[in-house]
């Protein structure tokens, strides 16, 4: 069976590169625009891995992590943030539960990378790669 990624930007083409990026890979893939559509999503169905904007126009991400945390505290999340490496944040993400951080600047393999670390470290098993580029 393989594992379900939710990815939540506000930003859609980020969302769309994203969702085609893990399907391309062997992951069942959904998206979410706002902070509603996650919890919603999240709730409806089971997602091995979150990948969360850490700055969505209708939430701030560290906080929508917190609540998160409170309903689903065994799903890993890799938080994704637009504005470059930040130490600050990436610390606050890591202690309000957050498995992963990664910038959006980095190429989107070094994201798969943390998809395959995150899932591995959670338990679950990362498909196989599939030929081609990435």
């Amino acid at each position: 069976m393989k594992e379900r990624i939710l990815v939540v930007d506000d930003e859609a083409p980020i969302r769309d590169l994203l969702q085609a990026l893990f399907m391309r890979h062997g992951y069942g893939v959904s998206g979410a625009a706002t902070a509603g559509e996650a919890l919603r999503a999240l709730d409806e169905s089971g997602f091995d891995l979150l990948v969360l904007d850490i700055a969505l126009e209708d939430a701030d991400g560290l906080e929508l992590l917190t609540s998160i945390r409170q309903a689903h505290p065994s799903l890993p999340v890799i938080m994704l943030t637009g504005m470059g490496y930040d130490q600050e944040l990436e610390t606050e993400a890591l202690t309000r539960g957050a498995q992963g951080y990664v910038s959006k600047t980095l190429p989107p393999d070094q994201l798969l990378m943390e998809v395959h670390r995150v899932l591995r470290h959670s338990g679950a098993n990362a498909p196989a790669e599939k030929e081609g580029p990435a």
